[in-house]
């Protein structure tokens, strides 16, 4: 019996799933123009989908499980239980209108056309600031929508946010975050419960491990108690005694995104030799 995972097709959403699975150990059979690929060293099928037909083949049992993004997920899944945040394919989905537009707020659109490819959302966020505009639902490059006069706005996904500067507009609303998540159907069997289970376990000690460093310094003796106290570990860090008499070896884990604040601290508290490495896998 083999899970069946769905994921896009094609684009980066497809590559960081890639990576994701074949980190936590799952060896994929890759080739060109494949709607599924088998898995050799797992109980899992791989399938190769449109990403705006993921959220229905979950709702109907065809996939067991998916990756994909919330934006996705929020227009078309609303039935379906997110698992994980996968912390990757991050983007925002926004309001976004012409620069000449003097913009306010939500009340500036009621009565205007606004291009999206995103109705469900947009109109859930409509409704709860209590404004009327009429969609125009379209796919492919909505960002063109309003220098070509089909509409006064849009609401598109924005990542790093060029593509509305190179068609001359301007973001004024962001309606929430969106990243890549792990989805589960509510059809999926017991039997592939605990298959999912085991993944789950992988993918967790991926995601921490890329949030985590590992580092080791040279600390006096005196200063031990001082520069333990800082860092912010697992448990507690290991102290080991250097050949150099009163000279201690510190090795502990810190997260990510306190690192350079961590790293700034220990310095100045008489940390030498810093070293950092990063962490393969977190199994805790």
């Amino acid at each position: 019996m083999n899970l069946k995972i769905a994921i896009q097709k094609s684009g980066r959403l497809n590559e960081d799933s890639l990576k994701i699975l074949k980190e936590a150990g799952i060896s994929v059979s890759n080739g060109l123009n494949q709607l599924k690929s088998s898995v050799t060293n797992f109980p899992m099928e791989i399938m190769y989908l449109r990403n705006s037909d993921i959220p229905q083949y979950l709702k109907d049992g065809v996939v067991d499980i998916a990756i994909l993004g919330e934006n996705l997920l929020f227009e078309k899944g609303n039935s379906i239980e997110i698992l994980e945040k996968l912390n990757f394919s991050k983007c925002k989905v926004s309001i976004a209108v012409p620069k000449s537009f003097e913009y306010k707020n939500m009340a500036d659109l009621e009565g205007k056309k606004i291009a999206t490819s995103y109705p469900n959302t947009l109109q859930y966020y409509l409704d709860k600031n209590n404004v009327n505009a009429e969609i125009h639902q379209i796919s492919g490059s909505v960002e063109i929508a309003p220098n070509i006069g089909l509409a006064d706005a849009i609401c598109d996904i924005v990542s790093s946010g060029s593509t509305l500067f190179k068609n001359n507009l301007k973001e004024v609303e962001v309606l929430f975050n969106s990243e890549a998540v792990l989805v589960v159907s509510p059809k999926i069997s017991d039997e592939k419960k605990k298959i999912l289970d085991k993944l789950r376990f992988r993918m967790q000690s991926v995601l921490k491990a890329r949030q985590s460093k590992y580092i080791l310094m040279n600390v006096p003796d005196e200063k031990l108690d001082n520069i333990i106290k800082i860092l912010p570990g697992m448990r507690s860090p290991t102290v080991l005694p250097l050949a150099e008499k009163g000279w201690s070896s510190i090795h502990t884990v810190i997260e990510k995104n306190k690192f350079w604040e961590v790293i700034d601290e220990l310095k100045q508290n008489g940390a030498e030799g810093l070293l950092v490495i990063p962490i393969e896998k977190m199994v805790l």
